[in-house]
Parts: C-alpha cells; structure tokens; sequence
C-alpha cells in the first residue's frame, strides 16, 4: 500500500467529537480548495458511522456550495432524519468557518430479494493491464516542464487508467475530442471488507473524472486552457456489492453543456460486465477569453 492510499484511509478515519458530530481533516498539500470527492466521502462516513450495519447505502445526493478550505478541519454535522423498518435516511452538512460549505443526504437500505435486470452494457474497452498509467502518459505530453514533472511524480491513492484520450491530448489533437470518456480505476491494495469503505472509495473516485468528460467534448485542458470549473451537485447509485480494490470500468458521457454548466453520467462496471454504480454530476465550466 503506496503513502498516498494510507494518507487516504486516515482521512476518511473521522474523529467523532460530539454524538452525530465528526471532524475530518484535509491532505497537507498546496491546493486552493478542498478536493469535491474527499468532501463527499467523508459526508458518507459520517453518515454511516450513525446507521445499523446490516444497512447499506444505496444512494446518496450532494451539493457543493462553497469551495472547503484545506488548511482547517471540517466537521459533519449528521442529522437522523428517518430510521425506519427498510430504510434509513440521514442528511450530512459541512461546516467551515461558521459556513455550510456541502450538504448530502444519503439512503441506506437492509438486504432484500427482489426482481432484477440490467440493461446498461459495458462498453467492449481494452482491458486495464494493457493500458499505461495516467503518470506515464501525463508526462510524454508535458516534457520537459519540471512543475508537472513534480506534480505527477507524487504518489496517487488510485491507479487510473485511460481508455479514451486525456483533456490534454484532445487539447492538442482536435480530432480526438469525444462526449465520451472510459477510465479503468482501482486502489492498489487489498483493503478491508468493510462495503461502507468500497463505497466511499468508489465516491471518492467519481469526482475525479466527470469535469473531464465535458472539457473532452470541447478540447479544453486544465493548466493549458483559459478554463476555470467545479462541481455542483452530484448524485450517486449503488446496485450491488463491488470492491474498490478490484478494477472498475467508469463509462461516463456528457450529453450537455451550455451556460457555464455541463452535465456528466457515469457507470462504473465490474470486470465481469456487472453494472455497479450510476452517477450523474452537473458542473460549473467557465472559459475566459485569451
């Protein structure tokens, strides 16, 4: 297990400080703004440390309101709005600097049988072994510029790999501009069979490549165009038990985009072909003039 992925499991380990209230913590890392995934994921830990463990989570709604700022703890604010015979709901506010700066509510539900089918269909990609990492080809297209070197020589908590070109290469190559982007993902460790920590790490990883989708479709890169963006809200659905440390297709598409906004969807797909995750996100793109 890389530094990185160990930095990850201790964020994500909250310190209660007070009966339905948590705090969590950011990396210690020159950023502007707290990472939206690491926000949602704690949301979800805080959440789940307060719900019966026979009750998995199923679906889970956020906003982003503000942007976090990195150098402070926020705390969780858990409110325990239903807790019934199947379903359990409990809404999640994050606070900073006296501010609700994320909010969340979140579905759990106890096992049940019931009828079943899947009609989405995993898109027939190559298989993740057989694909470079998202560092190997981050820095053929950067060179010889050594603040991405630095940046991508950092160790990373998930090991992506790119199916579909990256924001970067459809920046410098109009023709490879697609509404469409695959990324195999995986955390490169075996974890703890813990299925509310799977699903944490899967919204986790969703945040990290639904902007992208929409930037792809217009051959706009982050650091090489004049593109400023964030996400808004984001929505998460969870079909069936998968782990975080086995690869996951996320097929994601962005069907629109228009007045500083795009929306993206995702599904993430076990190996096997099983449909495990559906996301749809609605993101801020602004793009200045040169």
């Amino acid at each position: 297990m890389n530094e990185a992925l160990k930095e990850l499991l201790d964020l994500l380990d909250l310190e209660q400080i007070e009966l339905d209230i948590f705090r969590g913590r950011s990396p210690e890392e020159r950023i502007q703004r707290v990472f939206g995934g690491q926000v949602a994921a704690q949301a979800l830990v805080a959440a789940g440390r307060t719900v019966p463990k026979d009750r998995n989570v199923h679906s889970l709604h956020a906003y982003f309101i503000r942007p976090g700022d990195p150098s402070i703890p926020i705390v969780y604010n858990v409110e325990r709005v239903r807790d019934g015979r199947s379903f359990t709901t409990r809404r999640v506010v994050a606070v900073q600097h006296g501010k609700a700066i994320f909010t969340m509510s979140a579905s759990f539900h106890i096992h049940e049988e019931g009828v079943h089918h899947q009609a989405a269909v995993m898109p027939q990609v190559q298989a993740p072994e057989t694909l470079p990492t998202f560092q190997s080809r981050m820095l053929e297209l950067v060179g010889d510029d050594s603040q991405w070197k630095e940046w991508l020589a950092r160790p990373r908590p998930v090991d992506a790999r790119y199916v579909s070109p990256l924001t970067w290469e459809a920046y410098k190559d109009p023709s490879l501009r697609s509404a469409e982007n695959n990324v195999w993902f995986r955390y490169d460790a075996d974890l703890p069979d813990d299925p509310l920590l799977h699903v944490v790490l899967a919204a986790y990883a969703s945040d990290f490549t639904l902007v992208d989708t929409v930037l792809l479709a217009h051959g706009l890169a982050w650091g090489a165009s004049n593109v400023s963006g964030a996400s808004l809200d984001h929505a998460m659905w969870f079909h069936r038990p998968f782990r975080a440390d086995e690869w996951l297709l996320y097929a994601q598409e962005s069907p629109w985009s228009g007045g500083a906004r795009g929306l993206a969807r995702g599904q993430m797909f076990t190996s096997s072909g099983d449909l495990a995750v559906s996301v749809v996100q609605e993101c801020m793109i602004r793009v200045a003039d040169s």
